[in-house]
């Protein structure tokens, strides 16, 4: 038997906020801490390192509970040190880990005594941060929403422990205790929910995105590659059906040479089209939004300790 994530985490239940790109903030980190469950939010939410300990020193002084920072370990983050560094520097309780090599995270997390989970979307790769110290592995499954897996939780979950040591943290496909009860019988630790958390009042996205998620179903679930390359996970609005969900020309080019951002804003200048602009800007995280099929149960925008109370007591 895998310890529960609520006695690692020492919280109430086993459940972890997932941080979410340019969603999680502070204060829903310290509503989900203060309702008995942990939390955790992406470093890049903040634009620089002093907001990011501003953020952590805040959440400290408003909650109680242990929280998370998530880092993108890949060589396109050049904050990472800089991040990990506050990151260690005020203590936080737990890393997570994303998108490339978690060794030098945690190496240095190691000696402070921070705990460090890893997304993985396969055995390979589970059992590579496990040997380079991992202390559990988030699963994230093909129901995720966001960077989603290929395999399903049943799938997933099973294999994992069959192969790693560490504890299995499943993510993706979380939207009501049923589902938690469903994930821990197939032997996961604990779950990393996100979705369903947009739709709060907490949350600082739009009210259109927030509705969205409501409105919507886990049928208007879609793949993009326009907005990172790699599969997303997002609503599939009108605006979605009219860009469609593979990356164009100019956009691919724009991802491949970032020198080129110049040279198109001076294009679209000298043309003054809004095709060209289209093309080349209109995906973006404010236009196009991540969701993964746990919408399906969302039905209202509620507060975070409401969602919580469904997730434990529903």
């Amino acid at each position: 038997m895998q310890k529960s994530l609520a006695e690692i985490l020492g919280v109430q239940h086993p459940i972890i906020m997932a941080p979410m790109f340019l969603v999680s903030n502070a204060e829903m980190i310290a509503e989900a801490l203060n309702n008995g469950i942990s939390a955790a939010f992406p470093a890049l939410n903040y634009r620089t390192t002093n907001e990011l300990r501003d953020a952590i020193r805040w959440i400290k002084q408003n909650s109680n509970g242990k929280f998370g920072v998530n880092l993108i370990v890949n060589q396109s983050n050049y904050k990472l040190p800089h991040q990990l560094q506050v990151c260690i520097e005020e203590k936080v309780q737990y890393i997570i880990t994303s998108l490339g090599n978690p060794k030098q995270v945690i190496e240095q997390c190691k000696k402070h005594g921070i705990l460090v989970f890893c997304d993985v979307v396969d055995v390979e790769y589970a059992l590579k941060v496990e040997a380079l110290g991992a202390d559990g592995v988030i699963a994230v499954n093909a129901q995720a929403g966001g960077h989603c897996g290929n395999l399903s939780a049943e799938e997933l979950i099973p294999l994992l422990i069959s192969k790693c040591s560490i504890p299995v943290i499943s993510a993706g496909g979380v939207s009501l205790k049923s589902d938690i009860d469903k994930m821990l019988h197939l032997g996961a630790a604990g779950v990393s929910v996100g979705t369903i958390f947009i739709a709060t009042h907490e949350c600082k996205v739009s009210n259109a995105y927030k509705q969205a998620i409501v409105d919507y179903g886990a049928k208007d679930i879609v793949l993009t590659k326009k907005l990172s390359g790699s599969h997303l996970t997002v609503i599939n609005t009108p605006y979605v059906q009219e860009l469609g969900t593979e990356p164009n020309f100019l956009e691919r080019m724009l991802k491949r040479y970032k020198w080129l951002k110049k040279y198109i804003k001076l294009l679209i200048w000298i043309k003054g089209t809004k095709s060209i602009e289209k093309a080349a800007f209109g995906t973006t995280y404010q236009t196009v939004w991540c969701a993964g099929p746990s919408i399906e149960n969302v039905k209202a925008i509620r507060y975070i300790k409401e969602v919580i109370s469904d997730l434990t007591k529903g």
